[in-house]
């Protein structure tokens, strides 16, 4: 099935593409969510008399999730979960749980903009993406402890291991240029 974007959709396409997608798909996902037309000479036309409208609403879009990306800029979560002393949890932490942990610090997401291949099933400091907008997403950190201060100090590691290993890289290039 021939679909027209409205939006900008990640491996698919750009607003005012016309792209083959699957019946089910165009059905059940791109027509509810009014994220595409079906394609056709009048909805082509329609499409083309909207387009400056859908592109002002876009941007407008795109503007207000850079300005929430730029004060989620260092966001890390500690999420607490029982766990073995192997360091397996006791269940899962899915996107609905960092959903929940993002909104508690503040922010209004959906599940759905959670980027989580897995759930993570293990005590650990994650990067996670958030999709704010189909051009822009911001990682955020997401630390998973027994205990607030087990967070803590998992935390105070990761930062010594990453300032550390920033050193080692930036002084390897300087080694080579000083052998040259």
């Amino acid at each position: 099935m021939e679909v027209i974007l409205l939006e900008r959709i990640e491996k698919l396409g750009q607003m005012g593409d016309i792209v083959k997608v699957k019946p089910g798909y165009a059905r059940n996902y791109l027509l509810p969510q009014a994220k595409a037309l079906r394609s056709n000479k009048e909805n082509l036309a329609l499409f083309e008399a909207r387009k400056v409208q859908l592109e002002a609403a876009n941007l407008k879009r795109k503007e207000e999730a850079e300005q929430i990306a730029a004060k989620m800029e260092g966001l890390n979560l500690i999420i607490i979960r029982q766990a073995a002393e192997t360091g397996q949890l006791y269940g899962s932490v899915t996107g609905r749980d960092i959903r929940d942990a993002i909104r508690e610090a503040g922010y209004t997401i959906e599940r759905r903009q959670v980027v989580l291949d897995q759930p993570l099933k293990e005590i650990g400091a994650y990067s996670i993406r958030i999709i704010l907008h189909p051009d822009v997403s911001r990682m955020v950190g997401v630390t998973v402890a027994r205990s607030a201060e087990e967070a803590e100090r998992n935390a105070k590691a990761a930062a010594k291991a990453a300032a550390k290993a920033a050193a080692e890289t930036a002084a390897e290039p300087e080694a080579a240029a000083a052998e040259a």
